[in-house]
């Protein structure tokens, strides 16, 4: 596989757009044959719909223009290491390669929680830590606020501050 950085580049600017509208700033892009042809970023909170990841928000993209559309030549670039929702679509639609940024401590299905390959035992290329540090930045970006959409009791009273960013 080759890998192009301006891929993940565009892909951070698309986390950046999540970022400015209140979403959790993940940027996620297809790439066929060295061009992008999806694009993604998490639209969560603004439909209320907790699968509109930005991986989701790509394929959809992709099946809308051609619902037959096969995936198993798309690189798929994302600032975070897909959730296992995502790491599991993504493996049943048969993507070629996985390029994320930084890990996914908590739901991550690229192998820091979950790695969904070895379950369905079908290898999957996945190159992990691309532009990590700026990726971890706009995470915390995020998680220095507080979230307008999360329901009263699901807000969290921050214990010990997150260090800068």
């Amino acid at each position: 596989m080759q890998f192009n950085e301006k891929w993940m580049t565009a892909a951070l600017e698309l986390a950046e757009k999540a970022l400015a509208n209140g979403e959790v700033p993940v940027g996620c892009i297809f790439v066929r044959d060295g061009a992008i042809v999806a694009k993604g970023r998490n639209d969560v909170n603004r439909t209320r719909n907790a699968t509109r990841h930005a991986e989701m928000v790509a394929v959809d993209e992709i099946l809308a223009a051609d619902p037959g559309d096969k995936f198993d030549d798309i690189v798929v670039v994302v600032t975070v290491e897909p959730c296992i929702m995502c790491a599991c679509a993504l493996h049943d639609l048969g993507v070629a390669s996985v390029v994320y940024g930084c890990a996914n401590d908590r739901f991550g299905g690229c192998g820091s929680v979950m790695d969904v390959a070895a379950v369905h035992r079908k290898p999957v290329n996945v190159v992990g830590g691309v532009f990590a540090v700026e990726a971890m930045r706009l995470l915390k970006t995020f998680y220095m606020g507080v979230n307008p959409n999360a329901p009263p009791e699901k807000v969290k009273t921050r214990k010990k501050p997150i260090s800068e960013v």
